[in-house]
């Protein structure tokens, strides 16, 4: 049982959780080692205080250099559901389960409808997890969708279990398998009643399959967090950075403009100390 989940190792995650850390709170942090990539890609940065015209490479090491310091170690896995379990909160990352008294999310902004039928045929043939359900697809016929590099690797686990596989990815993939075909060209639309089974291309082009896995760095707050409350792409929450779901608190880009650092941070700064307050309350209540 951990004290607070960290979704997200961007500047709000990482503000919160050296706060968190400070206040010696047992915190579970997920999110890629490598921090921000928004940040990383930045090319200078002039309005950060008391930083004065500085690289987002640079910026990102600094931050890197401090979480590690303070001894903050990212879990490098991806959470795809998290459940309100009345009291407390599971999360699921990577087929694995960990259980939070509270929940930041600080994943910036991901896509807020995806494919259509996306939402609709999730748990039905459409999945986030090579890890959790590439058994289900041994020898049958699957796609997957991916616009993240670093999720390479599930891309090869899919081609050593699946029996025939449509690939589309972002970043050029390329691949030797004889089972695996490259797709020139995205997804846009599922289909299926009860369950995916065809694919359609942004050319009309219709694919028969068994079932798609849509791999993204990021996946729709809506999505991970059933009933959480949004306007459009944007988390809502209240001054204390808290949902619609008590001790289940937004930070960052997710919860809307500006997307800047400056109020990245502080507003993870301000989940943080709500979640310090929150912990208390439950404290007492279990006195």
């Amino acid at each position: 049982m951990f004290d607070v989940a960290i979704i997200g190792t961007g500047p709000a995650g990482l503000s919160a959780a050296l706060t968190l850390k400070l206040h010696n709170k047992d915190i579970i942090w997920f999110g890629s080692n490598e921090l921000s990539d928004k940040v990383g890609k930045s090319e200078k940065i002039a309005n950060y205080p008391g930083v004065p015209m500085i690289s987002g490479p640079d910026l990102n090491r600094h931050f890197r250099e401090q979480a590690k310091e303070m001894g903050l170690e990212p879990v490098d896995k991806r959470v795809t559901n998290i459940a309100d379990m009345g009291g407390t909160f599971m999360v699921l990352a990577d087929n694995e389960m960990f259980e939070a008294r509270t929940v930041l999310l600080a994943t910036g902004i991901a896509a807020a409808k995806g494919m259509e039928n996306e939402a609709r045929l999730l748990g039905a043939g459409v999945s986030y997890c090579a890890t959790c359900d590439g058994f289900l697809y041994k020898g049958k016929t699957a796609a997957v969708y991916c616009t993240d590099e670093r999720m390479e690797h599930d891309i090869k686990y899919l081609e050593e279990i699946c029996g025939k596989l449509y690939i589309y990815t972002s970043f050029g993939y390329t691949t030797d398998a004889e089972n695996a075909e490259i797709l020139r060209l995205p997804v846009r639309k599922l289909d299926g009643g009860m369950k995916c089974d065809s694919i359609e291309l942004t050319d009309g082009t219709k694919i028969d399959v068994d079932g798609i896995f849509i791999l993204r760095p990021a996946i729709a707050p809506s999505t991970v967090m059933p009933g959480l409350e949004m306007d459009g792409a944007h988390i809502i929450v209240n001054r204390s950075q808290e949902t619609n779901f008590k001790g289940f608190y937004a930070a960052g880009d997710c919860t809307g403009r500006p997307y800047q650092i400056a109020k990245a941070v502080g507003e993870g700064n301000i989940a943080a100390h709500a979640i310090l307050e929150r912990l208390s309350e439950i404290e007492k209540e279990n006195k």
